[in-house]
């Protein structure tokens, strides 16, 4: 699997595929460093915070699940902090790695259908998500999860190399 990361340069059609090809190309770039590491580093925090690389890639399933499905689309959530117990991110020790990775891949699925399906400048159905009732346009949310992705790649790209596995860009 080829995971470069998108050229400024190169031609998309709309500005909708720059968005997805960024998108696509950290969640694969998560999904790679986590994979690398050992089932043990994969359960085994390297922060103060306490978090580990398994809990980080649950984490960004509700991350997109959050701000797409139950934000911009307002669907139903049972429990859209669901990642989270006593205030941290949290994954069952059961919880196999290769599940929580399938389930980010799933997300990124739906992920590309709601943003396909619908303008940049379509703007979040009314919900619980949304603060004092102010919702956000489809483009700004992405905008949103660029930041968020591209954050925590760089915390998890630390936390792979003093785990001893591969070194990011």
């Amino acid at each position: 699997m080829s995971n470069d990361l998108p050229n400024p340069s190169d031609p998309r059609g709309s500005r909708a595929e720059v968005f997805l090809s960024y998108l696509e190309y950290f969640r694969n770039s998560v999904i790679s460093r986590v994979a690398a590491l050992s089932e043990s580093e994969v359960r085994t925090s390297h922060v103060p915070s306490g978090w580990t690389p398994i809990e980080l890639v649950k984490h960004l399933t509700f991350v997109e699940h959050r701000w797409l499905v139950w934000g911009f689309e307002g669907a139903a959530a049972e429990d859209p902090w669901g990642e989270r117990r006593d205030d941290r991110w949290f994954v069952d020790p059961g919880e196999p790695l290769e599940s929580v990775i399938e389930a980010l891949r799933s997300q990124g699925e739906q992920s590309e259908i709601i943003i396909r399906a619908n303008d940049l400048e379509t703007v979040g159905q009314p919900g619980p998500r949304w603060k004092e009732g102010v919702e956000a346009t489809l483009e700004r949310i992405l905008i949103h999860l660029l930041q968020e992705y591209s954050r925590h790649l760089g915390h998890l790209d630390i936390v792979v190399e003093v785990a001893g596995g591969p070194v990011g860009e």
